[in-house]
């Protein structure tokens, strides 16, 4: 019985020696942390439901912006407000709304105004100058809008090495859309069209066209003015009340004498009326014995006697 009593002494010693108090002490500190948890529920409650609140908003928001967005269209057609300004304008007018609801959703999120303003004034900063082209693309956005060089529907031609062409669907904020001939979406930057020169081909009513033709020095000239003459008075979209109809020797050259002619014509049927004007002469001469030249190689062949 003694070495049991004295076992019972070691562990109480053993547990003095530990220190009743330090163990107290931890369990105070593991209360206090709980309680600090159980104060802090509300806080974290309040905000998860801000953030809740604010993806409602984000969405709701969205509808909201989409919907304005189609009012502001509609009314920009009934003023007869041309389709480039009022593509860009809904292009301006998004990206303002999106950026006001996301600074309105912050603020409510418990981030003070100032606090944002300052954040977006850096952020604006920071973003121009990673971004000058796209600032760029920006002011030649503006620029096109306000010069109009081109409106949507007209074919332009970027006259530059590497340019393009087609027909112009969409003017945004930042780039511009042509559609090819061959149906080919092409994506130009504004700032690289504000910055070079532009062709823009349906700009008139009406376009001048020029053709020219060798006929053979052997040839009747004045016989090919007068089948040339015939041709334009009875085709039926040139337009002999527009001006000048002309039909001219514009040179000698070293193996054909070059005659040309000029009309206007509608600019909508400006490539059917210089095809079938091409054709159209094409047959008259060789029905009435004009000959085009054409170049053409002489081989001779020498040889040589073996001895």
């Amino acid at each position: 019985m003694s070495s049991v009593s004295e076992t019972v002494d070691k562990v109480d010693q053993s547990l003095e020696s530990m220190g009743i108090d330090g163990i107290q002490e931890n369990l105070e500190n593991i209360l206090d942390f709980k309680q600090y948890l159980s104060n802090q529920i509300p806080a974290v409650t309040g905000f998860c439901l801000k953030v809740v609140m604010a993806v409602i908003v984000f969405f709701v928001g969205r509808k909201v912006i989409q919907w304005l967005l189609k009012i502001m269209k509609r009314s920009l057609e009934r003023a007869n407000v041309d389709a480039g300004v009022a593509q860009f304008a809904g292009s301006l007018g998004k990206a303002v709304l999106y950026l006001l609801l996301i600074f309105n959703i912050a603020i409510s999120l418990g981030v003070k105004e100032s606090s944002v303003a300052a954040l977006l004034g850096t952020a604006g900063v920071t973003v121009g100058l990673a971004l000058q082209g796209g600032l760029a693309n920006l002011a030649g956005g503006v620029l096109l809008l306000l010069f109009k060089p081109f409106v949507v529907g007209d074919y332009i031609i970027q006259d530059q090495s590497n340019g393009c062409e087609g027909t112009v669907a969409k003017i945004e904020i930042c780039y511009t859309t042509l559609l090819s001939i061959d149906n080919k979406k092409i994506v130009v930057p504004n700032g690289t069209l504000s910055n070079s020169t532009i062709i823009n081909v349906t700009a008139k009513e009406n376009r001048k066209l020029e053709i020219k033709v060798g006929i053979s020095y052997e040839s009747d000239i004045h016989r090919a003015k007068r089948i040339l003459e015939d041709i334009l008075k009875e085709d039926s979209d040139t337009k002999s009340d527009a001006g000048e109809m002309v039909v001219f020797v514009d040179e000698l050259g070293d193996s054909a004498v070059i005659m040309g002619l000029r009309v206007w014509v509608a600019t909508e049927k400006y490539w059917s009326t210089r095809w079938r004007l091409n054709e159209k002469i094409k047959e008259r001469f060789d029905a009435s014995g004009i000959s085009i030249p054409y170049n053409q190689m002489e081989v001779y062949v020498h040889q040589k006697n073996e001895m």
